[in-house]
């Protein structure tokens, strides 16, 4: 088991909300350096942001009621009923989840975490550098307000989605429409889901940034 480790970032302001974002496990989407660029749009935002790079976080159940999100950075992997129970619990008791790239993927065999984040990753036909456009679908929603199409080369996900999701951003492959960003409830919770974030330089876009961060606002509202 990895030695569980957390540290705290404590934004500017007092009566911050609090956020956890979660990192590890697919050394190939550089989890830490991710991290840490949430963890920095998070202070930006005047969050008191916890960080951990393994899921014993989520045995802490009373933190986790203490949150205002929790963020997850993660690829494969497994996850026990008991930091599956109380990840669920607290989203459906009110706090906001973000779910990041390949989390889409995680914990391939857990159908109620599924459920929870909105969809599961199949493939990503073409490779990891396909060029492709990302078109705005709900340009009125406070995530996406403002910000245009754009195009991006990186992986291209085709994903089983739950039809409950609410696309705010979407790309093609061929005549069907794949969500490439999306929000949706889950009891009181709110869920975001951003599907761009397989290298830094993706996450970095100013587009991506920019949608990260309304997104992680927006989730824990």
């Amino acid at each position: 088991m990895a030695q569980e480790s957390i540290a705290i970032h404590i934004g500017p302001r007092q009566n911050r909300k609090k956020a956890i974002v979660i990192y590890g496990v697919g050394e190939q989407h550089h989890p830490k350096e991710v991290g840490d660029i949430l963890i920095t749009l998070l202070k930006e935002q005047h969050f008191e942001v916890q960080s951990s790079n393994t899921l014993e976080s989520l045995l802490n159940a009373a933190n986790l009621k203490q949150l205002d999100l929790i963020v997850l950075v993660w690829t494969r992997g497994n996850i026990t009923q008991q930091q599956l129970d109380n990840l669920l619990n607290a989203i459906k008791a009110g706090t906001g989840f973000v779910g990041i790239h390949a989390s889409v993927g995680a914990f391939r065999s857990e159908i109620k975490y599924h459920e929870l984040i909105g969809g599961q990753f199949l493939a990503h036909p073409g490779g990891i550098n396909v060029t492709y456009q990302v078109y705005i679908t709900d340009k009125q929603h406070p995530v996406m307000k403002s910000i245009q199409d754009f195009t991006v080369t990186t992986e291209k996900y085709y994903m089983l989605i739950d039809p409950a999701i609410h696309i705010v951003a979407a790309t093609y492959f061929g005549e069907v429409t794949m969500p490439v960003v999306w929000t949706k409830s889950y009891g009181k919770g709110r869920v975001f889901y951003n599907a761009l974030g397989h290298s830094v330089d993706v996450v970095t876009m100013p587009q991506v940034l920019d949608i990260l961060r309304r997104g992680m606002v927006w989730a824990a509202n």
